[in-house]
């Protein structure tokens, strides 16, 4: 198991354990609108860890993420900013900014679709993860505050109960999902085949095609083509809209439908 990015936050599922089957979930506008990292960026703002001018900047970054998805050079330059700046913070005081992100930026930017999708599979019997780059306390916090099994995330370097400055290895991006995930389920006894994974972006297909169960989430256009070519499950939640209907399991039908009617109701009132 890659325990260096391996929270255990693990759950009472609400049905029969179904052995060998899990669920993995990107986070960035698969499970939420935008990016997560951002947030941690803009509550650190809010700290006084850096100027207005910065803060402006990873604003931009963030409107372009909704707008046109993943890059990852803005990723990458929100990363490295934010480690600088935890640099002699302690992990307690880490955490405690993850909950807050939460509480104030994140819950209300959670798809209704994608996470009735995940609580379906978990009533069915499936682990669900979360499989994600942003920071690994704040993967963990949305994992036990939506009920989930656990998280894999990027780790930043720890000293003395103070963060470094650096990271444990590199950012979970791309293949290293992949990678990741491929130890966990070795280490969990899971068969891929018959996992399922969620993402919206071009950069995920290593971990997508992982799994025997891979589905389309919000996708960027290049993940859209490809999910399309390869008949896969494509769904919208960013306009309430079904983007497409390829065939995904009865287990999470119900998930779906659920989460279309929110969305489609989030069309006719405020908007987040």
């Amino acid at each position: 198991m890659p325990e260096e990015k391996y929270v255990a936050v693990i759950t009472q599922p609400d049905a029969v354990m179904q052995t060998g089957e899990a669920a993995f979930f990107d986070v960035d506008n698969t499970l939420m609108k935008g990016a997560s990292l951002f947030h941690v960026a803009r509550k650190m703002h809010q700290r006084g860890a850096f100027t207005l001018t910065q803060a402006a900047g990873f604003a931009w970054k963030q409107f372009k993420f909704v707008t046109r998805g993943e890059n990852m050079d803005d990723v990458h330059a929100v990363r490295d900013s934010a480690l600088t700046l935890a640099a002699g913070i302690t992990v307690d005081d880490i955490k405690a900014l993850g909950e807050e992100v939460y509480d104030e930026m994140i819950a209300s930017r959670i798809w209704p679709g994608a996470k009735a999708l995940a609580q379906q599979h978990l009533r069915v019997g499936r682990r669900v993860w979360l499989v994600t780059a942003t920071p690994i306390e704040v993967a963990a916090v949305i994992s036990t505050r939506l009920g989930l099994t656990g998280a894999l995330g990027t780790v930043g370097e720890i000293a003395d109960g103070m963060y470094t400055g650096r990271l444990v290895g590199d950012i979970l991006h791309g293949s290293a999902k992949a990678v990741a995930v491929q130890e966990l389920a070795d280490a969990e006894g899971l068969d891929l085949k018959r996992c399922w994974a969620y993402s919206d972006s071009y950069n995920d297909i290593p971990l997508l095609t992982l799994v025997g169960h891979p589905v389309a989430i919000n996708p960027d256009s290049r993940l859209r083509s490809h999910a399309r070519d390869h008949n896969w499950p494509v769904y919208d939640f960013r306009s309430g809209r079904r983007a497409a209907t390829l065939g995904l399991k009865a287990a999470t039908a119900g998930g779906v439908i659920y989460g279309l009617w929110k969305g489609f109701a989030r069309i006719r009132g405020p908007r987040i």
